[in-house]
């Protein structure tokens, strides 16, 4: 029987991963076995330089730590040597980074995980792991919120380098503007002076007509 020590001690880490699991927004479970030193190595470094909190954990410790927290539904994965990796800043991180390495590491297998305190399946830890990461998706919105101030940095690089004020430069352009245009209404010219030509032979063709009677007489 374990003594009071160990019993306190035990206590002591399933209290702790508690506060880890009610942090995190996503956690996953993996089994670990058959990795070598190196590749465990490779991938805690990966884990690490994603932020993501990564240990390996008794099942009976990490099974309590579960209860405790209405993880419950992980207890059916918590067979065989288990690590879990847990994010409280990136949701998709653990998940993204675990997939990726086992695609190079078959020996790596995921067994479960959850997101905001509740239970994912392993096809949505897999959706969640083709999720853009935070960073990917803080520039896409970055980049959708800088368009209209790129056009202002082009317009006002415009004004500095052509030395006018904003009212001249709309002025300038809209004159460039109808010089444009201009080329377009001179074509038509011609083409309206061509009708009256075209109405003079209509009016001729009568009087043609009418002296073909006095030929004939």
């Amino acid at each position: 029987m374990p003594s009071a020590k160990v019993l306190e001690a035990k206590k002591a880490q399933v209290a702790e991963v508690v506060e880890i699991l009610k942090a995190a927004q996503t956690g996953v479970l993996v089994d670990y076995r058959g990795l070598t030193v190196d590749e465990d190595t490779d991938l805690r470094n990966k884990l690490r330089a994603a932020n993501v909190k990564y240990f390996v954990m008794k099942n009976t410790l990490l099974r309590l730590a579960a209860d405790e927290t209405g993880l419950n539904a992980l207890d059916e994965t918590l067979h065989g040597p288990t690590a879990i990796a847990v994010s409280s800043e990136d949701a998709v991180a653990p998940a993204k980074v675990l997939a990726d390495f086992a695609k190079g590491n078959e020996k790596l297998e995921i067994k479960g995980g959850f997101m905001d305190g509740a239970v994912m399946t392993l096809d949505e830890i897999k959706k969640l792991a083709a999720t853009p990461n935070m960073e990917t998706l803080i520039a896409k919105i970055m980049g959708s919120l800088n368009a209209p101030a790129s056009n202002l940095v082009r317009l006002l690089a415009a004004i500095v380098d052509e030395g006018v004020e904003p009212a001249e430069l709309a002025a300038k352009k809209q004159a460039e503007g109808a010089a444009e245009e201009a080329p377009a209404a001179e074509e038509a010219a011609p083409a309206a002076e061509e009708a009256p030509a075209e109405e003079a032979k209509a009016e001729e063709a009568p009087a043609a007509e009418e002296a073909a009677p006095a030929d004939a007489e």
